[in-house]
């Protein structure tokens, strides 16, 4: 809004020039998410439990935890206040590329607000049942390729697939862009909501990912970058620097009250909306497959899941103490902040990694 309001102003000053630039309206877009965040975080916190808001622990986690129950959870709201409001202060709202974000954010948030909503009216930790959950996520991923399809077929997006490390192997999906689309949309959701286990790891890694996408988005929109690198040259995606530098602005306002010991819990109104978010801005800017490196500690997490549940399934024995692969090392000794840290420096190094991927070509 503030940029249709400021940008006409550039015939008359110079001055109001910069706010055409979208390095700027990034910068301010990624302060405003931050400030937002720390400003609004005391009030929601005491709203959360005035209202009696409170995460239930699950009985099978470390015992450890159980200190925890109680702690206002469902600052997920905190996180799509500061980030929406960001985007639509400082975002070109002519581009297609920014609403679609916006929408699979609100729409992944609300699964994880319904899902959230229902625990506390139950008192326990089970919310949605795994199949109405899986509707509810497939319906809204569904939502967005369809989107992301016609918008393709408007000339404004890509349905070719593009694979790191191959600069002329980018094959057109056609049709199959839908499926491909929703599954790397439920995965990204389901990865972030399986490491959101303990005091801003969930978070932190979030700001991580958002940052590296920010600035592919950045490289993508940039025709002498883009033809320097060697990958695709998508002008749209430019406003997307504009909305991954809001989130990550708000992942960081986020872990000011997430930080351990936390004050707030995001739940899953805040790991879905990440996780759906983070998943749509991999796609719209042509590089979903880079997502497994970016999101190479969410990857972990997930498989983490996965293969105790498969082992224990078929041979009756654990691989890890306990999963996800964070609770493992809890109980081999971690502190708790040790293994937040540590992951955190996984995903960095993550993220260094997929940057490198877009010269080795």
């Amino acid at each position: 809004m503030l940029y249709f309001l400021l940008a006409p102003y550039a015939e008359l000053s110079s001055l109001f020039n910069i706010f055409r630039y979208i390095t700027v309206r990034s910068a301010l877009s990624g302060s405003t998410a931050f400030l937002l965040c720390l400003m609004l975080g005391p009030m929601v916190i005491r709203k959360l439990q005035a209202m009696s808001i409170g995460q239930e622990i699950r009985e099978e986690g470390p015992q450890s935890h159980k200190k925890k129950a109680g702690t206002p959870t469902m600052g997920g709201v905190l996180i799509l206040t500061a980030v929406l409001l960001s985007t639509l202060l400082w975002a070109d709202l002519d581009n297609n590329m920014i609403w679609i974000q916006m929408i699979a954010t609100l729409g992944f948030g609300l699964v994880g607000f319904i899902d959230d909503l229902s625990k506390i009216l139950k008192r326990r930790n089970l919310g949605l049942t795994a199949k109405r959950k899986f509707l509810y996520l497939t319906l809204i991923g569904g939502t967005v390729a369809v989107w992301m399809f016609f918008l393709a077929r408007a000339g404004e997006y890509t349905t070719e697939l593009y694979v790191p490390f191959f600069k002329n192997f980018h094959p057109e999906m056609s049709f199959l862009f839908i499926p491909f689309a929703m599954i790397v949309l439920l995965g990204a959701s389901n990865a972030v909501n399986l490491t959101d286990g303990l005091d801003g790891l969930a978070i932190g890694a979030s700001g991580v990912a958002f940052s590296t996408y920010t600035v592919i988005a950045y490289l993508t929109s940039h025709i002498t970058m883009a033809n320097y690198l060697a990958i695709p040259h998508v002008p749209h995606t430019g406003e997307l620097v504009v909305y991954g530098a809001a989130m990550a602005g708000a992942c960081m306002g986020f872990l000011w009250h997430n930080a351990h010991p936390a004050d707030v819990f995001m739940g899953d109104t805040g790991a879905l909306s990440l996780g759906g978010a983070l998943g749509t801005m991999a796609l719209l800017t042509t590089h979903s497959l880079l997502l497994i490196i970016v999101g190479g500690l969410f990857v972990i997490e997930a498989l983490s899941v996965i293969l105790q549940v498969a082992s224990y399934k078929w041979r009756k024995k654990r691989i890890f103490l306990m999963s996800p692969i964070h609770h493992h090392f809890e109980l081999k000794g971690w502190h708790e902040s040790q293994v937040i840290i540590r992951f955190w420096m996984i995903s960095i190094l993550f993220a260094i990694l997929a940057l490198s991927t877009l010269k080795l070509r």
